[in-house]
C-alpha cells in the first residue's frame, strides 16, 4: 500500500481502517502517550520489514511490541515474577520490559537477541488500535531513524508521507520522551535501565528494591551497534538537522544556567541570524533569530512533553545551530538530558 500519498485517519473514527491496514500486512503510525510509533503486525516478518524501510532503520536496532492487555503478553514474552510486579505497578504507562520471547516472534523484531521488548501503552486510541487488530504491534518512533521522535501526527508526516500506510491521529503525546526500557541483569539479581523515560530509576526501585537497579551506559559497551542491547541506546540519535549544542547547568542555579546560555550564544560562529533557542520561559535570549518558548525550567513534564516539538519548530524555521540549556532535575529530567545528550552527538 505504501508508496502512494499516506492516509490520514481521525481519532476513534479512524480505528477500524487503521486495523484493517495492520490485518493486511501494512504499516500505521499511531499516537502513544509517550512518542508516536510506527506499527505493524508484530508476529509477521514481512509487515515488520516494512518499518525497517520505511525508517530507513538498520536491522540491527531491535523494536518494541505493543500489547492491549496481559493474554497478549503471553504470545510474546515469558513473564517473569519480577515482571509481574513491574506491570501491576506501572502498566498500562510508560515502561518497557525486555523479556524472553516466544518462538513467535520474528528475529527482526529483536534484532536477533532472545530478549523482546514489551510495553502496554496508556493511550485510549493506542490500546484500542491493538485489540482491534487483535496483535500485538511491532512499533519503534514513528521517524526517519536517528532523526527527532514525533510527537504529532504532523511530525510523522513531515518524516515519512508517501513512506507508510496511514497515521492515526490523537493529537499531540502526553508524556513527549519515548517510554523508559529495562531489562534484567546477566546474574538474573538485578535490573538495568537501558534507556530513561517516563518512570524513574527512583520509582522502579521502590518497587524493586533499593539499589536493584543499575544503569547501562553505552560508551562502556563495544562499539560496534550490533552489540547494543535495546531500542534507544545508539550513541547519536534523536537528533535535528541544525547542530545542537548544549548549556550544562551550573550548579542548579537558574541565574547561572541564563548567563551560561546568553554566553554561549554570544560565542557561536555562526552567525545570529542562524541560531535558534529552546528558551525556557521568562529567559532571554533576544539576539537570537529563532526562539522556542519550552516551558517553565522546573517543570520537568512540561519541557519533556514539549522537547521534540521544540527541536522539529527550529529546524523547520531554518535554524542552522540550536542553543539548548540542559536541566539537572531527577526523574524526567533524567531522560530530557539523555535526549539531549545523543542528539548533540555529532556521529
Amino acid at each position: 500500500m505504501a508508496g502512494g500519498k499516506t492516509e490520514c485517519l481521525d481519532g476513534i473514527a479512524g480505528i477500524a481502517r487503521a486495523a484493517e491496514i495492520l490485518r493486511a500486512g501494512g504499516i500505521v503510525a499511531f499516537p502513544t502517550e509517550t512518542v508516536y510509533g510506527l506499527g505493524a503486525n508484530a508476529l509477521d516478518p514481512a509487515a515488520v520489514a516494512k518499518i525497517f524501510s520505511a525508517k530507513e532503520r538498520p536491522g540491527w536496532d531491535p523494536v518494541i511490541a505493543h500489547v492491549s492487555d496481559r493474554d497478549m503478553v503471553a504470545r510474546v514474552a515469558q513473564v517473569t515474577p519480577a515482571a509481574e510486579k513491574l506491570m501491576d505497578v506501572f502498566w498500562p504507562g510508560p515502561l518497557t520490559l525486555l523479556l524472553p520471547k516466544t518462538a513467535a516472534v520474528p528475529d527482526s523484531v529483536t534484532a536477533g537477541r532472545p530478549l523482546v521488548g514489551v510495553r502496554m501503552p496508556r493511550h485510549e486510541l493506542a490500546l484500542a488500535l491493538i485489540r482491534e487488530t487483535g496483535a500485538p504491534l511491532a512499533a519503534p518512533s514513528a521517524n526517519r531513524f536517528g532523526r527527532t521522535s514525533p510527537t504529532t501526527a504532523a511530525h510523522v508526516l513531515e518524516d515519512l508521507d508517501g513512506r507508510i500506510d496511514a497515521v492515526l491521529d490523537g493529537g499531540p503525546t502526553a508524556v513527549g520522551v519515548e517510554s523508559t526500557v529495562i531489562g534484567p541483569a546477566e546474574e538474573g539479581l538485578r535490573w538495568v535501565m537501558y534507556r530513561p523515560g517516563g518512570v524513574s530509576v527512583a520509582e522502579l526501585e521502590r518497587v524493586l528494591g533499593t539499589g536493584s537497579v543499575s544503569v547501562f551506559r553505552p560508551a562502556e559497551s563495544a562499539s560496534a551497534p550490533e552489540g547494543l542491547p535495546s531500542p534507544g541506546v545508539g550513541i547519536r540519535h534523536y537528533a535535528p538537522r541544525a547542530r545542537l549544542v548544549l548549556v550544562f547547568e551550573p550548579s542548579r542555579k537558574e541565574v547561572a544556567s541564563r548567563l551560561s546560555l546568553i554566553e554561549t550564544i554570544d560565542t557561536l560562529p555562526e552567525s545570529p541570524d542562524r541560531v535558534g533557542v529552546m528558551l525556557p520561559d521568562g529567559w532571554d535570549a533576544s539576539h537570537a533569530a529563532f526562539i522556542y518558548r519550552w516551558g517553565a525550567w522546573g517543570d520537568g513534564d512540561a519541557l519533556a512533553r514539549r522537547l521534540f516539538a521544540g527541536l522539529r519548530d527550529l529546524d523547520e524555521r531554518g535554524a542552522k545551530v540550536i542553543v539548548c540549556p540542559v536541566p539537572e532535575m531527577d526523574g524526567i529530567g533524567e531522560a530530557i538530558r539523555d535526549r539531549l545528550r545523543k542528539a548533540a552527538r555529532e556521529k
